[in-house]
């Protein structure tokens, strides 16, 4: 079987976050779950679009829609282990860009999974994409 292969440009990441992983967190195999590794990575992007005062749901003009979504994991965390998440923009299209995600584990400086969401913008009342709004581009197709 093709394993995936994610390459994250280290200069994309801008934003970092500390979310600590809960006993709901955890799977029968006592680490981590992927569905709640899923989680936790949707967290990370609500603070860090948050951060930068976008708007994902659309309320206040355009929302964002993610399209895709790519993870590698590559080591266990367990309950109580505080991650960092570090987020950052690349890849941008003409509809969106993709958010890139390094998760580690500071306390012993262990790498526990990489990801990527795809997303596109969207608007949500005509239920159709928009291209990426210009000030967006501007702001940050450069880094």
């Amino acid at each position: 079987m093709a394993r995936l292969e994610l390459e994250l440009p280290a200069h994309a990441f801008c934003f970092s976050t500390q979310i600590e992983v809960r006993v709901t967190d955890v799977n029968a195999a006592d680490h981590l779950g992927n569905e709640a590794l899923v989680g936790l990575l949707s967290e990370a992007r609500a603070r860090f679009l948050h951060h930068l005062g976008i708007d994902e749901t659309g309320r206040n003009g355009p929302g964002i829609l993610v399209a895709d979504l790519a993870v590698k994991y590559r080591a266990e965390a367990h309950r109580h282990d505080a991650l960092l998440f570090e987020t950052g923009f690349c890849d941008f299209n003409k509809y969106g860009a993709d958010i890139i995600y390094r998760v580690s584990r500071p306390a012993d400086q262990t790498l526990i999974a990489i990801a990527k969401t795809g997303f596109v913008f969207f608007d949500y009342q005509a239920g159709k994409m928009l291209t990426v709004p210009d000030d967006f581009r501007q702001q940050f197709a450069a880094s």
